[in-house]
């Protein structure tokens, strides 16, 4: 396994509460949740690639780093995985008091619950990227928080949350979220 132990694993939990038409956590109550150093710095990101494909709960989709305008999901959950760089990024919407912004670094791994808004503040150090990965047979969609995406914040609702954790696969930190 590529993945650090996970019993010297530091995971940061929130609940941000909605703002505007983004929900953020609202909906289902699962948190954005933050595994820091789940991997090593020295994994490249095709090592987290065949790690998570392994794993076999999530299925990379590309290699980019983090639009600079805050959007969310409606149609699956997210896990962000930091292949190079370090940033600080910020999830609830940059103008709700109750966001979170954090600072973020190669090898942590960003759990995004569909509904939480979530954007670029600044590439620390140049050539932030990460890998991006959706529960397998998900297809991402782009929300922005208008009035006329209503039924799709709806839709959030329905969405099945993990079953396996989608580093650790059996146990891990997305198993308990309540």
């Amino acid at each position: 396994m590529i993945a650090n132990p996970l019993k010297n694993l530091r995971v940061s939990k929130y609940q941000i509460p909605p703002h505007n038409l983004i929900p953020n956590t609202s909906i289902q109550r699962h948190p954005l949740l933050i595994y820091h150093s789940a991997f090593p710095s020295s994994a490249s990101a095709a090592a987290i690639e065949s790690h998570l494909h392994k794993i076999g709960v999530v299925t990379p989709q590309w290699r980019f780093t983090m639009y600079s305008t805050t959007h969310f999901h409606s149609s699956s959950h997210e896990v962000l995985v930091i292949s190079n760089g370090k940033a600080k990024l910020c999830f609830g919407g940059e103008e709700n008091p109750e966001n979170v912004e954090p600072v973020v670094e190669k090898g942590d791994v960003i759990v995004v619950p569909a509904g939480v808004g979530h954007r670029l503040l600044e590439d620390i150090e140049g050539g932030f990227k990460m890998v991006g990965s959706y529960p397998t047979g998900k297809q991402w969609d782009m929300c922005y928080g208008r009035e006329e995406e209503k039924e799709k914040i709806e839709s959030i609702q329905e969405l099945k949350w993990f079953d396996r954790d989608p580093i650790y696969g059996q146990d891990g930190p997305v198993l308990n979220t309540s």
